[in-house]
């Protein structure tokens, strides 16, 4: 289906309802459905909060828009109200948590062999060396706590073995804000691109910080917190790429560009046939959304859209693993840190960072004591160690015979 992001209308706004019954479908399994339907649902839900989050605080500073912004967000808190229903009850909250994770690596990845502007890429190739290091302490801590195997969450298209170090990724604020690309000269999938991985970050944070009270537990509870801590800085680092220069308008126009663009690439490459009618049903919405937010554009600043939007969308999000890119990514860029906007050996890190860290690490870091000699194999470490004691145990047998 070819989109043109200038003419497709797609379902008038006085349209678009929902029923109860609509707005709690049947969640996905668990362990049946593929990851990435699960990666798709996870990512979708932050765009969609992330789009109500921008809709409250411009209805807050635009008297004339706040009519239009109500109408769009009713159908904004629906689909985000039916997509993160999708999430089942059979996932723990640490599994939860491991998908979330694999959402921030694979999508980082493909993002950032995608961007055509270098400092951006590698502002996330940046972040994603940081997701995949907590991807290894929950993992660690999914192990321990609850004795299950990560991998049955993330299904072989992810590796678990540390990143960055997380005791290392603290910084002091002046080093997480980056440059931001130019609203006149930046390539639309660049704009497209910040808004989306933004959206996953801040999703994840909320999510963190949501959930570690959860637990009796304080050391998990501290787990939780620390890389709570992380997501911040990265939203921090993600929201400083995009030009603050842009109108509230042309802000808003890209939000609903985004949401088509991302439902877009879920339509195209879903494989459960019941979530892709609700991605059908999103896109044509957002759609919908998007021809507002257009006519809004050329009423109250007397622009064309094609000033900021191209006609066609940008190739679709590929959702599939990116090991051999993140291993490669690791393999190079794991000791770099940043300073100030830009990113240089860890000899060359500024103090300002290095006696923040040393404070706060200053009683501990939770991340490296759920992590402390752990290695993932498959199984847990329950069978790695009935394996070692077996094989302990032959030896022995065979030394008396």
């Amino acid at each position: 289906m070819a989109l043109n992001l200038q003419e497709d209308r797609g379902c008038p706004i006085d349209r678009q309802r929902f029923t109860w019954k609509e707005l709690v479908q049947t969640p996905i399994s668990k362990l049946d459905d593929d990851a990435f339907t699960r990666v798709r649902i996870i990512l979708m839900n932050g765009i969609e909060m992330e789009a109500l989050r921008f809709s409250h605080s411009c209805a807050r500073m635009n008297r004339d828009l706040q009519l239009p912004l109500a109408e769009v967000r009713r159908t904004e808190q629906h689909q985000a109200t039916t997509v993160n229903g999708l999430l089942g009850a059979d996932h723990s909250t640490l599994e939860t948590t491991i998908a979330y994770e694999q959402v921030a690596i694979e999508v980082t990845a493909l993002v950032a062999q995608n961007e055509p502007d270098e400092y951006l890429a590698q502002v996330y190739r940046f972040g994603m060396l940081e997701d995949f290091d907590h991807l290894y302490r929950y993992s660690a801590m999914l192990d321990r706590l609850e004795g299950k195997d990560a991998n049955n969450i993330l299904q072989c298209y992810t590796d678990i073995v540390p990143g960055r170090p997380t005791i290392v990724e603290h910084r002091a604020p002046q080093d997480d804000l980056r440059e931001h690309y130019n609203r006149a000269l930046a390539a639309p999938i660049s704009k497209l691109h910040a808004l989306t991985i933004l959206s996953g970050e801040q999703q994840t944070q909320n999510f963190y910080l949501n959930v570690a009270p959860l637990y009796a537990d304080p050391v998990v509870r501290q787990l939780y917190i620390e890389i709570a801590s992380i997501e911040e800085q990265h939203v921090t680092q993600y929201e400083s790429i995009i030009d603050p220069n842009e109108t509230w308008l042309e802000k808003w126009m890209l939000h609903e560009a985004n949401e088509v663009y991302n439902y877009y690439s879920c339509v195209q490459q879903e494989s459960d046939p019941r979530i892709k009618a609700i991605w059908e049903r999103c896109l044509d919405y957002e759609l919908g959304h998007l021809h507002v937010a257009r006519e809004l554009f050329k009423q109250h600043e007397r622009r064309d859209p094609a000033e900021i939007l191209p006609a066609d969308l940008p190739e679709p999000i590929k959702y599939e693993s990116q090991r051999e890119f993140v291993r490669k990514i690791l393999n190079q860029e794991v000791d770099l840190r940043a300073r100030g906007t830009q990113f240089v050996p860890k000899s060359q890190e500024g103090p300002e960072s290095q006696q923040y860290r040393e404070h706060l690490n200053s009683s501990g870091s939770p991340t490296n004591t759920v992590a402390a000699g752990y290695q993932w194999s498959p199984g847990t470490e329950l069978v790695r160690g009935r394996e070692l004691a077996y094989t302990e145990f032959a030896r022995d047998e065979e030394l008396t015979r």
